[in-house]
């Protein structure tokens, strides 16, 4: 059985701002390339929700790296999977 997806609003608001980045920096080609493959992952996500790494085993957090420069974060709620970030990687982490 496939579980439901959801985004959070901050999921949405990040996915968002990596798609304004990758049509601006390199064009329509290269973001419709990025959203498939964000939906083939959900997609598969759906059906396998263990596929990412255990992140934070305390909150039961997971992360998959959709492609080398964006992680996505997310944790399983009942019959749902919840995403929370689309998390660009080579951000400076704050130390």
């Amino acid at each position: 059985m496939a579980l439901k997806v959801k985004w959070s609003k901050y999921a949405d608001q990040s996915f968002d701002q990596i798609l304004e980045y990758l049509q601006s920096e390199w064009g329509a080609n290269v973001t419709r390339a990025f959203v498939r493959r964000t939906y083939d992952f959900l997609d598969l996500l759906a059906e396998f929700p263990e596929i990412g790494s255990m992140e934070n085993v305390e909150k039961q957090i997971r992360g998959f790296v959709l492609i080398k420069q964006v992680t996505v974060f997310y944790i399983r709620k009942n019959d749902s999977i919840v995403l929370l970030n689309f998390y660009d990687n080579r951000k400076k982490s704050k130390q």
